[in-house]
This record gives C-alpha cells, sequence and structure tokens, in this order.
C-alpha cells in the first residue's frame, strides 16, 4: 500500500463558489466528472441546497435546479442525516431529519437537466427515518439497511426498484445484525457491508456484517454473516464514512464513546482500509498531520484521489476540503514544493531549530512507518522521565525503601510493570504506564534511528514492531479491554530497548 499525503485545498485552487460548511449531508459520485452535494446541517440549519465540484475543470458551481412536488415544492425540503445513492445521472434522495421531525419522502435529481422529482413508490412502505445507510445495486436498485425512526433503532432491510417504483423489505433468514444509525453501507459485488453505528441503548459498535442474497440471478438465500477480519480492525464508531477505491475500503473518522475513563464521545481522524485481496483491516500510512477529527463528513473517492468535506466533532461545523492523496501525486508534490520554500524562508539556520526539525521528522517517519496517524507530532510533548510529577510520585510509592534517585525510582517501576499482569494495573497505574509507552517509542526512534530511519535499527525483529496506542491523545481514550494488549506492548519496548534492570519472560 502507497503512503499517502493530506493536502488541504484552498479556494485558490478552484473557480467558482465553495460549498458552505456543513455535517449530515451527502456526497455522491455522478459518472468520474461530478461530485453532488446536497443537504446537511449547521448552526441548527437545515440545508437543501445543491453544489456540484466538476473534477474534469476544477470548478464547483450550483446549479439551478427544477422541479416539482408535493405542495408545489421545487424540490426536498431542508434536511441532514439522509440517504442519497447514484445510479446513472441520477440522484436518489430518502428520508433524514429536519428539525426534531424524520421524513420518509423520496426524490431524483436528474443530473443531466438539473431537475428534481419527487417519486411514489408502493409496495412495502419503509417507515420515516434517519441515519440510515444505503447503496445502489447494480444499475436499477437501491438497498437501505438500519437507521433510527424516533423511537427504535432499526435493523430492517429494503430494496428499491427504481424502474417500477416497489419497495420490498427483504425477509432474512438466521441470525442478524443488533439494530443501529449512523452506520456505513458498501457494496462489494454480490455482498452488502455494514460496519459500526450506534445501537439500542446506545452503546457504539466495531462489528462487521456481510448481507447476501441480494442479486436475483444468483438465486441465493438472504442471510447475514458476521465477519472477523485479522489486522489492525478500526475502533468501535458511527458517523464515520467509507470510500471504496480499486482494491481498498478505506474508513475516515467517525466518532465513539470515550473510552471507561471518560463520560464524553472522542472523534477520529485515522485511515484504515479493508484490504479486499488479503481480506485484512490495515492503517493507511500517511505522511504528515490529518485534519481535525471529525464525524459526518463526507468522503469521495476521484480517480486515486480521495476528496474529504465538511463534518463535526461536537463543536465546531467544519467546511474545509482535503486531499487525500498518494506521496507520488502532482498534488502531493506541489504541496512539498510549497512547504519547503516556506521552510527555507522561515529558517534561522541555528542549531536548536535544526535539531528540532530532525527529532520532528523522525517521529513523522516513526507514525509513517508504525503506520499510524500522526497526533504526537510535537517532541515537546514527550517530557522527560525526571519532568513527568506523575509518573516520578507512582515511582516514589512503589520503590519508597530502595530508590536513592528519582530515576532509580523510575526504573523500579518498570520493572514492577515488567512483572504486573494486566489485571493488577490500577486505575491510578494507567496514564503513567501510557505516558511512558509513548516516551520509550518515541525516544528510542530517534536516539537510535535518527535521520537514518531505518528499522533494522529501530530494534525491534521483523520489519518493526505494531504500537496500536501510540497515536491515541489521552488515556481517558483507553478501554478496559486494551490494558492487556498495552500492557504487553510496553513490555515489549522495554525488553527489546534494554531498559529495565532485568530480563523477564513475557
Amino acid at each position: 500500500m502507497k503512503t499517502h499525503c493530506w493536502v488541504q485545498a484552498s479556494a485558490s485552487d478552484f473557480s467558482g463558489p465553495l460549498p458552505q460548511p456543513r455535517s449530515g449531508h451527502t456526497a455522491v459520485n455522478i459518472g468520474k466528472s461530478k461530485i453532488v452535494i446536497f443537504g446537511g446541517l449547521v448552526d441548527k440549519k437545515f440545508l437543501n441546497d445543491v453544489t456540484v465540484y466538476d473534477t474534469d475543470n476544477d470548478m464547483w458551481f450550483q446549479p439551478v435546479c427544477t422541479g416539482n412536488g408535493s405542495d408545489g415544492k421545487v424540490g426536498p425540503s431542508p434536511r441532514a442525516f439522509h440517504i442519497a445513492v447514484s445510479i446513472d445521472c441520477n440522484m436518489f434522495i430518502f428520508g433524514g431529519r429536519s428539525g426534531g421531525n424524520r421524513l420518509g419522502d423520496f426524490w431524483v435529481l436528474d443530473t443531466d437537466i438539473w431537475q428534481w422529482s419527487e417519486l411514489i413508490t408502493f409496495g412495502d412502505l419503509p417507515s420515516s427515518r434517519d441515519f440510515a445507510a444505503a447503496s445502489a445495486v447494480g444499475n436499477s436498485k437501491i438497498v437501505m439497511y438500519g437507521g433510527w425512526d424516533g423511537k427504535k433503532w432499526l435493523s430492517d432491510v429494503y430494496v428499491l426498484d427504481t424502474i417500477s417504483l416497489e419497495w420490498m423489505e427483504l425477509s432474512v433468514s438466521g441470525t442478524i445484525p443488533p439494530p443501529r444509525c449512523g452506520h456505513s453501507v458498501t457494496m462489494i459485488e454480490k455482498r452488502l457491508l455494514i460496519y459500526g453505528g450506534r445501537g439500542g441503548g446506545g452503546p457504539i459498535m466495531g462489528d462487521l456484517w456481510a448481507l447476501k442474497g441480494l442479486i436475483k440471478e444468483e438465486t441465493e438465500t438472504p442471510g447475514w454473516t458476521q465477519l472477523k477480519l485479522p489486522g489492525q480492525a478500526p475502533s468501535s464508531r458511527c458517523g464515520h464514512t467509507v470510500a471504496s477505491g480499486g482494491p481498498y475500503l478505506l474508513l475516515f473518522g467517525g466518532h465513539g464513546t470515550g473510552g471507561w475513563l471518560s463520560r464524553y464521545d472522542i472523534y477520529y481522524n485515522d485511515c484504515i482500509v479493508l484490504d479486499r485481496v488479503s481480506v485484512q483491516w490495515k492503517r493507511m500510512p500517511t505522511s504528515n498531520e490529518p485534519p481535525a477529527a471529525r464525524a459526518y463528513h463526507s468522503m469521495n473517492c476521484v480517480g486515486s484521489r480521495y476528496l474529504l468535506f465538511g463534518g463535526f466533532d461536537g463543536k465546531i461545523t467544519y467546511g474545509d476540503l482535503w486531499w487525500l492523496v498518494p506521496e507520488d501525486d502532482p498534488i502531493a508534490k506541489k504541496f512539498k514544493t510549497a512547504s519547503s520554500e516556506g521552510v527555507q524562508e522561515r529558517d534561522t539556520t541555528t542549531g536548536e531549530k535544526q535539531e528540532g526539525l530532525r527529532e520532528g521528522s523522525a517521529i513523522a517517519e516513526l507514525q509513517r512507518r508504525l503506520e499510524i496517524s500522526g497526533l504526537q507530532s510535537n517532541p515537546e510533548l514527550i517530557i522527560d522521565e525526571i519532568e513527568d510529577k506523575e509518573l516520578i510520585h507512582l515511582a516514589s510509592r512503589i520503590d519508597s525503601e530502595e530508590a536513592v534517585s528519582n530515576m532509580q525510582a523510575v526504573q523500579a517501576l518498570r520493572d514492577h510493570w515488567m512483572k504486573s499482569a494486566p489485571q493488577s494495573i490500577t486505575l491510578k497505574e494507567l496514564r503513567p504506564l501510557f505516558h511512558d509507552y509513548q516516551r520509550l517509542i518515541t525516544r528510542h526512534h530517534i536516539g537510535n534511528v535518527g535521520s537514518n530511519l531505518e528499522l533494522v535499527e529501530f530494534g525491534f525483529p521483523g520489519k518493526g514492531a505494531s504500537f496500536r496506542f501510540y497515536h491515541i491523545k489521552s488515556a481517558s481514550q483507553l478501554r478496559l479491554n486494551d490494558i492487556p494488549n498495552l500492557l504487553a506492548e510496553y513490555k515489549q519496548i522495554l525488553s527489546y530497548t534494554h531498559i529495565s534492570r532485568q530480563s523477564y519472560t513475557i
């Protein structure tokens, strides 16, 4: 998998008016030349505007749409958290929320003539809902799964024939996924994949399911299968996006609960790939800082590039545009050229600043090699042991009798953790342990790898160890079931770097 680079787009990169900030909108690809954005929410205001990105000409425009709907409406009423699916030149819209109301109307926009039509459908009509997810099946059908109807989470499957305009509720045998909303769905050949979402009672999920039996010609009985794939699976989340590009499905962003130490939701900006060839989860390696964490954004595939727009992080509604591109993409090369010119202009050539740049680049390279998002990119955030008051205080309590100096107390604490079982780690130990874990990874990489950046010199077997928690900002994001893995990785670091006073069997 190629290393990718994030590049923030600016108004000068395009012609025409950029879309205004929003979240809960939809953005669909129409053919290979258009991305159509509809609706969303900003500052408690629901939107129903249409903004189009012409990918061939790098141009944004707002078409003047005509149409006829019930009550004389030209197009759909303002809404967010609806579904949008493209088939040929048409964009189909269903449901969503406007204020406290869930919607159940169905519209299509013909993007050749920019005309809205409200569709009268029949058959097994789905209930009004928001936070559902849908995908095209072939070139004439739409499948929709789940959502929230204002009273309960849903786990139903509906298929719409866009030619006959008949809905059919799919009868599925066997085990079905727990009801949910805010999940993602993706049609991969003959299977519908769903991931994550928020379920009944409020838990946020991290499960992956596949639905068969959507293709009539295959004569398969519809049924769900839960998939448990190897690799670096994403954490539980909802409000994320999944974009399909070549052999990869790229999952970005979303939000989850703040873990067992926090009452607040946390928002993500990591890139996780489902490799369809090796059938496993992987972290996409990126060479620079990602955009701000967010959920309810849009992410579209444009050739080998991905375009991120909008979203919400619990406080801010975003209107920024970001490209995620391979490092050899012209956009990435242009960005690197501009960045290097800016560094040369600001460079004072002092030894202290040059050292800071080397350390920063080393950390960035560490993040890229470990295939994690760069959230600990500032070396100043990694403080020395003797400056870590929380670590020193805990160490003095653990080794109060033997230690002569603070550093000896720290070494005794590390030896204590080397011999500890996960269930013996107390709440007061978790944060100092987590900070020491990040400190040792960063220091050893910079000290022993330096500017050579050879993983052979990293001191870990093979091509490099996998450190799943290095990118986490705060120990409050850790979950109870993360402690065994965190402690195991910490012991590996101590063992490989020979920092502890003794050698222990892990």
